[in-house]
């Protein structure tokens, strides 16, 4: 059992060879929200109501959020941990003072808390409790990068709350550079100034696949984030990526696969020169793609969960 919370994590998740039970309420709100609608699932994934949940054979819940466990025992009529087998996968980086950083798990015997990236599991003081780093996986889009618009693309949810951690205030300086295209949710409430070009608000990730691949640049403005699945869905694309050097990019991003700084204005002089240069801009891609199946690949990635969620619920 495992809530909806990240569509993009769970549509890699949910292609194991389980069956993945999701909560689903009359107003599919935060904690129901069943099904994705703009993500491809396999029939595997099942929505059950609070009242089914009850019901079901559950053998292990996925946490995410803090007030997930007190939400399982209730509908479950089971404590997770303690009653049955469960993992918190903490899909973010740390917010706050370093020496602040204390994890909602920490100091629990019953539960593995995972985390997405190394720097996520540094960042975090956890205690005595159980780790593991399990890295993203992404299923394969295919090579579709075309770059036959000489636009930069970016893919910022909910920039205007988000602010600063998502590098918003960033975006003119890019949209100033060359037309920047814009896709996320939330993206209908940036100032004119922020996009230069069109806005995509949550769009299927199908066609958003489509619509990123026709753009000649990947822009990654995040300051402070675990790691965008975009710039990884990206680089599957095979489109050259321009991100801060912050948090996992640095990792993820190798030397020869895209342009990684903390000076904007290197980051901007890159973007324009994939513009100019649409060949270059390909061979990067293609380079970035290699890199990205190696170490984010799907196969790892489910490989690495079974492992972890036969010992846990051995």
């Amino acid at each position: 059992m495992l809530w909806h919370v990240h569509g993009s994590w769970t549509t890699a998740f949910v292609r194991g060879p389980h069956t993945y039970l999701v909560p689903v309420t009359p107003d599919r709100g935060p904690d129901g929200r069943g099904r994705a609608r703009t993500f491809p699932w396999p029939a595997s994934v099942v929505e059950l109501s609070p009242q089914e949940l009850a019901q079901a054979d559950v053998d292990l819940v996925v946490l995410q959020r803090p007030h997930e466990e007190a939400l399982a025992a209730r509908w479950l009529g089971r404590r997770p941990g303690r009653d049955l087998p469960a993992v918190y996968l903490e899909h973010n980086a740390p917010q706050g003072r370093i020496n602040d950083l204390r994890h909602p798990v920490a100091d629990r015997p019953d539960l593995t808390l995972v985390h997405v990236t190394a720097f996520n599991d540094l960042f975090w003081d956890a205690g005595s409790t159980r780790r593991r780093v399990i890295e993203h996986g992404i299923v394969d889009p295919g090579h579709r990068y075309t770059g036959e618009l000489p636009h930069l693309a970016a893919v910022v949810n909910e920039p205007v709350r988000r602010a600063r951690v998502t590098g918003t205030d960033l975006l003119p300086a890019f949209a100033a550079a060359a037309t920047l295209d814009v896709f996320g949710m939330g993206v209908d409430a940036l100032p004119d100034d922020h996009v230069s070009g069109r806005r995509f608000v949550d769009l299927p990730q199908e066609r958003m696949h489509d619509e990123l691949s026709r753009r000649r640049v990947y822009v990654h403005p995040p300051r402070w984030t675990s790691l965008g699945l975009s710039l990884i869905e990206a680089m599957h694309l095979g489109m050259p990526v321009v991100a801060l050097a912050t948090t996992e990019a640095p990792v993820a991003v190798p030397d020869d696969a895209g342009v990684l700084s903390t000076r904007v204005e290197d980051l901007i002089d890159a973007a324009r020169r994939f513009v100019a240069e649409p060949e270059a801009a390909a061979a990067c891609g293609k380079r970035g793609r290699a890199a990205a199946l190696r170490r984010y690949g799907l196969q790892r990635f489910l490989g690495d969960w079974d492992r972890l969620l036969r010992e846990v619920t051995a």
